[in-house]
This record gives structure tokens, sequence and C-alpha cells, in this order.
């Protein structure tokens, strides 16, 4: 058996060098663009959720096809990230891109002609592969697009910023369309969005340098076992939540989801090109960077989603007031942008990334021991996640990919992806599971009794404090990665 070695680290190509922009301001159609597609993937699922209804009516649907309108774009996006990230090292980043978009807008439109909840589902899986095609795609070639990690940390934040601000709107944004249009809107609306991502990315992003490209086979047996692999992780948390802990299905899927990544290992160290060289994912800013992005997924998902539950069901707040209290995040998400900058440039990239881990687990905690005492404490909780996730969002990404070398920059952001995916996977299973061991009744009848209300905060308090252990150690992993790497330059200012 041989292993293939790692492409040594070279600095980027001098012809790049040059096409480089100075400023955020010159390179605005590409990162238009980038914030395009961005938008895109923030937008779609948030905006569609509160479409649910209107469409069960609509198409006759079942609840366990509504569950899929949404949950076949997640899956088909989470298990193909990998293989696309690998497609694109290989073929060009701009041009996979360019195709997802494509698929994108034919995608969207076929939703005017959807007619059963089979149709749409289909149509959501076909999002997800343009999904997987494209959002990898606009951290890596945001990266990219410039030389130095100043402007890299800016553009980066300003396209998750368009990002975030799409999430933020999302659901409110599709409450109005629907009091006026029919649902397909919502994803008609991904037309446009695929148009001008289209536009900036092909007129403001040069054709990759094939000094830039590698020239491996793919490693296609290993595409399909990560593709499985990944799938099968995401399917065991939605199994676990709506069959219970009793049931076999979801334990027979854990156990096929880990002979798939044994296996999946397994190739990668025996193939002579693997999709993703196991030695790379070893160096210490790729996998600190991973780490510290699995926390932050982690913390996000289980935090939505016992908050969501404590507001409506323990406190018994209708959802209007209850997205109200989820405003602090919101507010955080959106507003903290101009911060980041200044943040990291204070403190530097490797603390920017362990300091705002640590909020991650902080705010965790937070909310596991205090969050059953009142609002106040749900607030901070989530204003300390959002804080951190908007640091950690930008800079533990960047990491792995200043971790790697260059002509593995988009296997880097579809690897931080996938993370942050099957991390989010795994909180929702543990939060599920707690909650259905611990709680006796009908849970989502609300009005519990005293007995059913101490068994919910029992389940916090142990769910939140399971989430909080594993994050902090995942981060504590990062950390003790991240000191074995050489020192980053600290970051110098840069005009936009």
């Amino acid at each position: 058996m041989t292993t293939s070695t790692p492409p040594q680290l070279v600095p980027a190509a001098s012809a790049t060098a040059k096409r480089s922009p100075r400023s955020l301001r010159e390179a605005w159609i590409a990162l238009a663009g980038l914030s395009a597609v961005f938008l895109f993937e923030m937008l779609d699922n948030s905006i569609l959720n509160v479409a649910l209804p209107t469409i069960g009516r609509d198409l006759d649907a079942t609840t366990t096809s509504l569950q899929w309108v949404t949950g076949a774009y997640s899956v088909v996006f989470g298990g193909l990230m990998l293989a696309f990230g690998a497609l694109a090292d290989r073929f060009g980043r701009r041009r996979v891109m360019l195709i997802g978009l494509v698929l994108l807008g034919v995608a969207s439109l076929a939703t005017a002609f959807v007619s059963t909840s089979g149709e749409l589902i289909a149509v959501r899986a076909l999002m997800g592969v343009a999904a997987a095609m494209t959002t990898p795609g606009s951290i890596a070639l945001a990266f990219r697009l410039f030389t130095t990690d100043a402007l890299r940390v800016r553009a980066m934040t300003l396209v998750s910023t368009v990002g975030l601000v799409g999430l933020a709107i999302g659901p409110t944004a599709g409450g109005f369309v629907l009091a006026v249009a029919p649902w397909q809107v919502l994803l008609l609306v991904n037309v446009p969005i695929a148009a001008l991502a289209f536009v900036g990315i092909r007129t403001g992003i040069a054709r990759d340098e094939p000094a830039e490209l590698h020239r491996d086979p793919i490693d296609v047996i290993g595409a399909v076992l990560g593709t499985v692999t990944i799938v099968l992780a995401l399917v065991a948390p939605s199994l676990f939540v709506n069959e219970g802990a009793g049931s076999w299905a979801p334990w027979l899927a854990v156990v096929a989801a880990v002979a798939a990544a044994v296996s999946f290992v397994s190739r990668e160290r025996s193939a002579r090109h693997p999709l993703i060289d196991l030695k790379l994912i070893a160096l210490p800013l790729v996998s600190s960077g991973l780490a510290y992005k699995a926390a932050t997924g982690l913390a996000v998902a289980g935090l939505g989603y016992f908050v969501t539950l404590q507001l409506q069901l323990d406190w018994g707040w209708p959802p209007a007031l209850a997205s109200i209290g989820m405003l602090p995040q919101v507010i955080v998400l959106i507003g903290a942008g101009p911060f980041v900058n200044r943040f990291v440039e204070k403190v530097g990239y490797d603390a920017a990334a362990w300091l705002s881990s640590i909020a991650v687990v902080v705010g965790l905690a937070v909310f596991a021991v205090l969050g059953s005492y009142g609002y106040v404490w749900v607030a901070i909780a989530l204003a300390l996640v959002a804080a951190a996730i908007r640091v950690n969002g930008v800079i533990a990404g960047m990491n792995v990919l200043r971790g790697l070398p260059e002509n593995r920059t988009s296997i880097g952001s579809a690897l931080v992806d996938t993370a942050s995916e099957v991390a989010t996977g795994v909180a929702i299973a543990i939060a599920g599971t707690v909650i259905t061991g611990l709680f006796v009744g009908d849970f989502a009848a609300g009005h519990w009794s005293t007995v059913q209300t101490g068994q919910f905060h029992a389940a916090v308090l142990v769910g939140g404090l399971a989430l909080t252990a594993i994050a902090a150690t995942l981060v504590a992993w990062g950390i003790v990665r991240a000191r074995r790497s050489s020192p980053a330059p600290a970051p110098a200012g840069a005009g936009a």
C-alpha cells in the first residue's frame, strides 16, 4: 500500500499576486457574486420553513414529506460537499461554481411546475447539489481572491455578513411574501440571486491558473464512501428525534455510518491519490480550525433547538413572541460585523479563533445551568454564542485554508462546512434523545404538569451540559493543535 505525500506549501504564483485586488473596492464585482452565493445558502431554508404549512395544504403533503422538503436539501448538500470540493480543486473552482449556479437557476425555475410533494423534494435535492457545488467555493474563492490575510478576513466577513442578513430576515420576508403571492415565489427568488452570482463571478474572478490546480485522478471510491458516511451521519439524528432511541432504525444508521467512516479512512490511507490526504487534516492549523468549527456548529444547533422549545412549550410564548425572543442572536450576528476585523487585528488570528471558541462553550454553559431561571440568561447565552460564531465563522475557516496547500483550498472549505453540518446533526440528536429519555408524556402538547416541567428542565441541564462538555473538548483539542503550528504573522491593516 502507498500513501500520498502532502503537496508542499508554496506561496501564491506571481501571476496571481499581480492580478490580486489591493482593496475590497477593487474587487466589488467578485465580492457581490460571492455574497450572492452565500445569501442563497443562508436564505434558502430559513425563508422556506415559514411556508411549510402552506405547502402541506397546497400539495396535500404528509408530515414526513414536509420534513424531507427541507431534509432532502440538507442531506444532499452535506453529503456532496467533499466530492465537489475535490472536483473543484481538480477541474477549477470558478468552473464548478458557475455550473452549480446554472443548476440552481434551472432547479429554482422548475418550482413553478411542481404539483406534488415528491416533485418538490426532487427539486430541493437538485438545489442541494447546486449548494454543494457553490457554497464551499464561495469561501475558497474569497480567500484566494486576495494575497494578504487582512484583506481575506475583510472579504470573508463581508460575504458572511450578507448571508447572515438573509438568515435573519428570511422568515419575516417569507411571511410577507406569502400574504400576497404563492409559496413558489419563495424558491423562484433564487433565480435572480443565481444570475447575480453568475455575472459577478464570471466577470470579477479570473479562471484558475493550471498551476493552482492539481492533476491527481479523482478518488471515486473515496468520494462514494465519504458521501455515504456523511449522509448517514446526517440522517441518523433525524431518526433519533422522530423514531426515538428505543427504535432500531437510528442505531442501524449509526452502525452503518461508523462502518462507512472506517471504510473511508482505510481507503484514504491506502489510495495512491486519495480524495482527502489525511496527513493534510492532521496539520495543526487545519485540525484546530475544524475542531473550532465543529464546536461552533454544535453550540448553534443545540442552543437553537433547546431555546425554541423552552420559549414556546415551557414558557408558553406564541411563535411571534418567540421569534422576538431570538432577537439578541440576530442583532449580534448582524451588528458585530464591523467589529470583527478590529478584534482580529487587535488579538491576531490564532487568539481570535480560540477566544471565540471559548465564548461558544461559555454561552452553552450559561444556558444549560441558568437558562431555566429567566429570559435574561437565555438572552446572554444567545448573544455570547452569536458573537462567537461571528468571529469563528470567518477565522476558523480561514485558518484551515491558511494551513493547506493552495491547490487544496476547495476541499478545505468543504471540510469546514461538513464539520459544521455533521456537528449540527449530532447536537440535535443529543438534545432530542435526552428529552425523549427524561420527559414522560405528550411533549408537543404543551400545558405541562409541574412534574413534566421539571423533567424538561432536567433535560435542558443534562443535554446542555453534555453539549458543553463535547464543545469544550473540541475547543481544548483545537487549542492544543494550534499551539503546534508556527506562529501566524500579526495582521496588518488594509484599506477597503
